[in-house]
């Protein structure tokens, strides 16, 4: 029986199994693997266990793997199935639950609520981000084993538990054990629909330039009675550099700063436009109206497929309670750069610092300090792998699966890219009110229900 053939058996197999297969998401929501913590260490180990335990049942050798902080489960086929080689990612540790008392029921005790209108959530911590999201795809898998006693495909599993707190022992694993994981993708799931009802592809990730500047004027905070209108006040001097990397247009004015963006393809723009995103939509629900970047763009573009500069923190002189007259001696500023295509982020940083010393009075200092440098990823719109996975997704939703740009990053997903060579397909069912980080989290019971069946669908299209 091909896995085309037994495709709808896989199917009905998941809907038979739906609540035996929330039963071991609620076992996995309630293991505290809190990453950022060291107090939760153990609950870590434990959530790497279970996970081991669990995908070793899918007829793959499983084992927790030392890192230098918490441990990886890797997964792998017993013997060759034939077809693609897959890398599937997840991650199985959580953010921290505070503040606690704005939860309505403890974070770590998983519950079902019913919201009405024939949609119900499932509640908990790391429901949504990312044990859910994991376990759509490993109950696939347990539905492909139990009809046909494989999978369709060779899959191997990576699971990390430090994606909540920057993955820094996974880079240097997959650097280390690179030969290893060299296989022909990447699977992600830890991105989101377009919305309710219209599954999505995320095609892109911004890269990430981030740069602390602090300029120093004075050997020390001077009065302003006696020094104000002779002495460099390090604070505008910075605010004015600031303020000119961007253009009454919302352009970036850093030379050389658009090398290596790209024109999205006619098509593919034309997908974007059809979505019909508006500033009302998109910014009313933060209390705003008017979008700020390059005015010839939609909005759309602005959040995903464009570059974009932000100032994340300034501060300098007195900010206690009350008056105090001083110019400071130092203003410090932490600003950051989203990359798109071809973007080379160290040019972008060397160019920022070039851009805010030509700007910064002789007698004054300025100095600089990176926290990263991540170039954009960007997978073929023409790939073989996405076209596949976005007819299954419309095969499963009943709506065109639109391709998306995000705005954030996954720096994990650039080293498969750089380190290993492999795309990676990004197939996601989050929805914008999940909560993700805040308390009360959430995740659509159809969400988990459909995502399973969609990578049912999806394994069985790159079976081919």
């Amino acid at each position: 029986m091909t896995p085309t053939e037994a495709l709808p058996k896989v199917l009905e197999r998941i809907d038979a199994d739906l609540e035996t297969s929330l039963a071991r998401l609620f076992d996995f929501l309630k293991v505290q693997s809190i990453s950022t913590d060291p107090a939760y260490a153990d609950q870590c180990r434990a959530a790497a266990e279970f996970v081991a335990k669990d995908l070793a049942t899918l007829g793959l050798k499983s084992e927790v793997r030392p890192t230098g902080g918490h441990p990886v489960v890797i997964a792998k086929p017993e013997k060759a199935n034939g077809g693609p080689r897959v890398l599937f990612y997840g991650h199985y540790d959580v953010q921290p639950v505070d503040p606690l008392e704005l939860w309505t029921t403890p974070p770590f005790d998983p519950r079902i609520e019913d919201l009405g209108n024939d949609r119900k959530i499932i509640v908990a911590r790391g429901a949504c981000d990312d044990k859910g999201q994991l376990m759509t795809f490993v109950e696939a898998c347990r539905a492909w084993k139990a009809v046909t006693g494989k999978l369709p495909i060779d899959i191997t599993m990576m699971i990390e538990g430090e994606e909540e707190c920057g993955s820094k022992s996974l880079f240097s694993f997959v650097k280390d054990n690179a030969d290893e994981f060299k296989l022909d993708m990447a699977l992600v799931c830890d991105t989101a629909m377009w919305n309710q009802t219209t599954p999505s592809v995320t095609t892109s990730l911004r890269g990430l330039v981030y740069e602390d500047v602090t300029v120093t004027a004075a050997d020390r905070d001077l009065h302003s009675g006696l020094f104000g209108g002779a002495a460099a006040n390090p604070i505008r001097v910075l605010t004015r550099a600031l303020a000119a990397i961007h253009d009454d247009n919302g352009r970036i004015t850093i030379p050389g700063f658009y090398d290596g963006v790209p024109e999205l393809p006619d098509d593919i723009k034309a997908d974007l436009k059809a979505l019909n995103l508006t500033a009302e939509e998109f910014l009313g629900q933060i209390g705003l109206k008017i979008p700020v970047g390059e005015k010839d763009r939609m909005l759309i573009e602005m959040i995903s497929t464009r570059p974009a500069c932000d100032v994340n923190g300034i501060i300098g002189g007195y900010t206690g309670e009350g008056a105090k007259t001083v110019i400071p001696s130092q203003a410090k500023a932490k600003v950051s750069f989203r990359l798109v295509g071809d973007q080379d982020p160290e040019k972008v940083r060397d160019a920022f610092r070039a851009f805010i010393r030509a700007r910064v009075p002789a007698d004054c200092k300025v100095e600089f300090e990176n926290h990263g440098c991540a170039p954009a990823l960007q997978l073929p719109f023409d790939s073989p792998a996405l076209v596949k996975a976005r007819k299954a997704l419309q095969e499963e939703w009943g709506h065109k699966a639109v391709t998306v740009g995000a705005g954030g990053s996954i720096p994990i997903v650039g080293d498969f890219k750089r380190v290993l060579g492999m795309d990676s397909i990004m197939v996601g069912f989050a929805l914008d009110d999940d909560r993700v980080h805040s308390p009360n989290e959430k995740y659509d019971l159809t969400s988990f229900h459909k995502g399973t069946r969609s990578w049912a669908r999806i394994l069985a299209a790159l079976a081919g």
